[in-house]
């Protein structure tokens, strides 16, 4: 079919956006050398709901909501009457010896909602921050810092999990255990502990994923035993290693970690930047182990997906810790934007449509429709494994879906069923061999049946 002149304008328009991004931008996540040729580069021009349209009219299903930060859609126009609004009023004010309705009222409904566990002190503060990494950033030197001023100056370990992932900043990468972002860095890094993840795609044969949490915390019990009065505090991301693969664990280990902290003395920080706000079912993570962290980091999803903006959520006991004459003793960590206004505005926003929508009891629909259009793909001759927590559903890809025979780095498996499937418009980004769905809560069945045929068709081209 012979293409009009306008389609050839916006094939020329996109083509040019191509070159002069590869001019001057570097790139998040990527080797640059693979663009253009390898990997491609796609200049998008507005989000429509679901959808991202590029600059040449091809539409692209956002399979994975723009890296997990959009849960409502794009462009959702109650998020954007929000920010708007809040543009035209205040836009940015320091919040040290400052303080804005946004950032205030922010606060405290995410403290109404946060978390709760029987016999203990809710959660009582909100500290904000600028991103992800920031914000277990705050979560690390809060905790190391609560110990130093009560004067147990031996706490300086942190425990985390083998495969987990925390951010790219140096305290949050120390706590990560996924070498292709941690191994250069390792000389600048302080040293962590450790424990067995307990994800349940590494369960024995005669082990169900409740028996392989268990072993795991076993393990960590072994660990803190080790190192008496040593560790200040444990991190976890509840329920999904996000970054490590969407590996997924039994809810009954974050329940075991915090009766292991408490035993310990150490803190719980429970890393919900990415399984927060109804990605995992519940609208955080931790209440399916009716645990609630000493410290909770949130981002990501926190502003349905409009603008970065972190916040770590703290008990009066921390709180107060750093309440003393003495400004060393203060907690001085601050960035230029914390609690940006527009950003606290879009938040305050996304939790409204959580309230008006019911999204928590109305994503129960899609999670059963997720479900079933991915369980003829289990029986996929390279799938090993089909696993979901609410919203996020993964599909591990091995050779001829044996867990003990990965493809070879080489085959660059995963990047081959990405391709494959823009191609076909649908975004899906992979996580080394394994793909992943994680759409906004707006997706329908429409748009459900294109994503379940197009990673069937991607599967298929990659390891054909």
């Amino acid at each position: 079919m012979r293409q009009t002149d306008h389609q050839v304008g916006m094939l020329t328009e996109a083509d040019d956006w191509r070159v002069r991004d590869l001019s001057v931008v570097w790139h998040p996540c990527t080797q640059m050398r693979e663009h253009p040729d390898t990997l491609p580069l796609v200049p998008i021009l507005r989000g429509e709901g679901a959808w991202l349209v590029g600059h040449d009219g091809k539409r692209y299903l956002d399979a994975v909501s723009s890296w997990w930060t959009n849960l409502f859609g794009h462009a959702e126009p109650r998020i954007a009457a929000a920010v708007a609004a809040q543009a035209g009023q205040l836009e940015q004010v320091m919040l040290a010896g400052f303080t804005h309705a946004p950032a205030v009222e922010l606060a405290e409904r995410l403290l109404a909602v946060a978390p709760r566990q029987a016999g203990r002190a809710p959660l009582a503060k909100v500290f904000y921050a600028d991103n992800g990494s920031a914000g277990v950033e705050v979560a690390l030197k809060m905790a190391f810092h609560w110990f130093h001023n009560h004067g147990e100056h031996r706490r300086t370990k942190f425990v985390a999990l083998e495969n987990g992932y925390h951010g790219e900043t140096l305290g949050a990468l120390a706590v990560g255990d996924i070498p292709l972002y941690r191994r250069v860095y390792a000389p600048l890094l302080s040293e962590a502990l450790f424990a067995p993840s307990p994800d349940a795609y590494l369960a024995r044969p005669d082990e169900s994923p409740a028996d392989c949490a268990a072993r795991a915390a076993d393990a960590l019990a072994t660990l803190l035993d080790r190192h008496p009065g040593e560790v200040c505090a444990v991190i976890v991301e509840p329920r999904v290693q996000c970054a490590g693969g969407m590996r997924m664990h039994h809810p009954d280990y974050l329940a075991r970690v915090r009766a292991l902290c408490d035993a310990s003395g150490a803190f719980l920080i429970a890393d919900e930047i990415a399984v927060g706000f109804g990605r995992t079912g519940t609208l955080f993570a931790s209440e399916q182990s009716g645990v609630m962290p000493d410290l909770l980091c949130l981002s990501k999803g926190l502003t349905g997906g409009f603008l970065p903006l972190a916040a770590v959520l703290a008990t009066q006991a921390i709180y107060d810790g750093f309440l003393d004459d003495s400004r060393e003793r203060a907690f001085l960590h601050s960035h230029s934007y914390t609690g940006n206004p527009l950003a606290c505005a879009a938040a305050l926003a996304s939790l409204e449509i959580f309230r008006e929508d019911d999204i928590v009891a109305r994503n129960l629909a899609t999670v059963s429709a997720m479900a079933a259009l991915a369980e003829p793909l289990s029986r996929h001759r390279h799938v090993a494994d089909v696993r979901q927590a609410g919203m996020m559903l993964a599909f591990e890809l091995t050779r001829d879906g044996d867990k003990a025979a990965p493809f070879p780095a080489a085959a660059r498996i995963g990047l081959k069923a990405y391709r494959a499937a823009l191609a076909r418009g649908v975004v899906l980004r992979p996580l080394g061999d394994v793909l992943y769905w994680m759409p906004p809560y707006c997706v329908d069945e429409e748009q459900l049946q294109l994503l379940a045929d197009v990673t069937r068709a991607a599967i298929d081209e990659a390891t054909a």
